[in-house]
């Protein structure tokens, strides 16, 4: 039996960029040149992120326009306030990813190495609604995360073990 766990696409009417620039102006906020380079790094490329993080790209990517820790974690709550970012909680990190323009998927977690592996499952929305239907409960979306060891993880963890001699 195969299964195809890719992603696909999702089209959007917004860049990103145009999107939060909106959610900005509908809260009367001021559309400042810190947050527009920190939502260009952030949708620069596809991958999974925390604030420690973003904030030393910052500084490798533009060092002449200091962006501040504080500039950085309000602008990522908004993010995530305007459907661009979704905050995910792994063993007390927050960890961010895209969220506008990507369809609903779920996450294998390494809990050795870090490593987020993203897949869809027609199988578990289809779970997901009869079980939601059954409550009659009105679903919004949902958040996988399956804890374990990756492949990589595991190969190194049998490396290193001693050989049984009996």
């Amino acid at each position: 039996m195969s299964h195809d766990f890719s992603l696909g696409t999702v089209e959007v009417a917004l860049s990103p960029l145009e999107r939060f620039e909106e959610f900005v102006q509908s809260r009367g906020k001021r559309r400042s040149p810190q947050r527009r380079t920190i939502v260009e790094q952030v949708f620069s490329r596809h991958r999974h992120f925390d604030a420690d993080e973003l904030l030393a790209q910052l500084r490798e990517v533009d060092a002449g326009r200091a962006v501040s820790r504080a500039t950085v974690y309000r602008t990522l709550g908004e993010l995530v306030e305007a459907g661009l970012l979704r905050e995910m909680d792994l063993k007390g990190r927050k960890v961010y990813e895209h969220d506008y323009g990507y369809p609903q998927h779920d996450h294998l977690h390494c809990e050795r190495c870090g490593k987020l592996i993203e897949f869809r499952s027609d199988e578990i929305k289809q779970l997901r609604d009869a079980v939601a239907r059954e409550h009659q409960f009105r679903v919004l979306g949902h958040q996988l995360i399956v804890n374990g060891i990756c492949a990589e993880c595991n190969r190194l963890k049998r490396r290193t073990r001693p050989l049984d001699l009996i």
